[in-house]
């Protein structure tokens, strides 16, 4: 199934993929939520620090990482429809 919405190409609701040639978002998603239907860009285009947690990894970024996370809470508790739920669960 593919879902084309103004201009992109989304293989599904809730289905973020890679934008590398956005000048600015890393990512974009089509969020569904009920009735109500959002194309959402978010994540830095080009952050180094971002990605899922390695193996061995830094106290800096461990702390980086729980920063973001409470930095962005009251966004990310927003649901499907905000930039930073999208972030938090595939970029951080």
């Amino acid at each position: 199934m593919s879902i084309t919405y103004r201009g992109e190409t989304f293989s599904g609701y809730n289905k973020p993929k890679r934008t590398p040639k956005h000048p600015t978002k890393s990512h974009v998603v089509l969020a569904k939520e009920g009735d109500t239907i959002k194309m959402i860009r978010f994540g830095e285009q080009g952050a180094k620090t971002a990605g899922k947690p390695k193996a061995g990894e830094s106290d800096k970024m461990k702390k980086k990482r729980a920063s973001f996370k409470a930095r962005h809470a009251k966004n990310i508790k927003k649901g499907k429809l905000s930039a930073a739920y999208w972030a938090d669960k595939v970029k951080w």
